[in-house]
């Protein structure tokens, strides 16, 4: 089996002089879930090649062992260092796709018109499509048959409250509860911080880095229907 990770190029938070980019639990979680499972899997990012990696996700106090097992793992450093580009991946040669968060993608994927039409094919071809913390706003876009994909669905992202948690409200160019509640999805949450996974349909959506392996383990129970 063949699965897909879908990775921000975007490496700047806002006009703030800072950097962002990929959070790393929400990669190495899932990729190791994968793995364990004899899954193959590819990583893309739009630009292709090493993908920015938010460097508060690599904090002492963010590490988790799934990040530790990543950074003894130089085949997977390596495979990260050398994404493909995103305009050159198909949905066709793959069983499913996940999109980790970090705050790259609400500036990136929310508008890139590869992985736009990558997500509209997945859906179209009944597959599976999964998304974590604030990789939903890769869906901010996506439309099947002229109505937006999360359209009457119950769905799940970083909250409002965990935004203003990490102060960063003001700085984002747009919330992501918002977005999903305002193209019509049926938005839902857990407690801040703490894991909660939501399925609905072909659509997996986690909402914050503490949910990033189990929505891994619910895609690929979802692969094994």
């Amino acid at each position: 089996m063949n699965i897909l990770m879908v990775l921000t190029s975007h490496d700047r938070l806002g006009d703030t002089g800072e950097k962002t980019g990929f959070w790393l639990e929400e990669f190495a979680a899932p990729y190791y879930a994968f793995l364990d499972a004899g899954v193959n899997v590819t990583i893309a990012s739009p630009a292709g090649g090493q993908p920015p990696l938010d460097p508060k996700s690599d904090a002492p106090d963010a590490q988790t062992e799934f990040t530790k097992r990543f950074k003894n793992d130089a085949e997977a450093q390596e495979r990260l260092a050398h994404t493909e580009k995103l305009a050159d991946v198909k949905a066709e040669d793959f069983a499913s796709v996940f999109y980790p968060g970090g705050h790259g993608p609400l500036w990136d994927l929310a508008v890139d018109k590869n992985s736009i039409e990558l997500i509209e094919n997945f859906v179209q071809q009944d597959k599976p499509v999964a998304f974590v913390c604030h990789s939903p706003a890769a869906l901010k876009n996506v439309k099947i048959d002229g109505e937006y994909l999360v359209k009457g669905k119950t769905v799940t992202g970083f909250s409002n409250t965990e935004e203003e948690g990490v102060q960063l409200t003001d700085v984002v160019p747009f919330l992501l509860e918002d977005v999903l509640k305002a193209n019509g999805g049926h938005y839902q949450k857990g407690a801040d911080w703490e894991s909660y996974v939501v399925e609905d349909g072909l659509l997996i959506t986690g909402q914050n880095p503490a949910s990033s392996e189990d929505t891994a383990k619910h895609l690929l129970a979802k692969l094994q229907d």
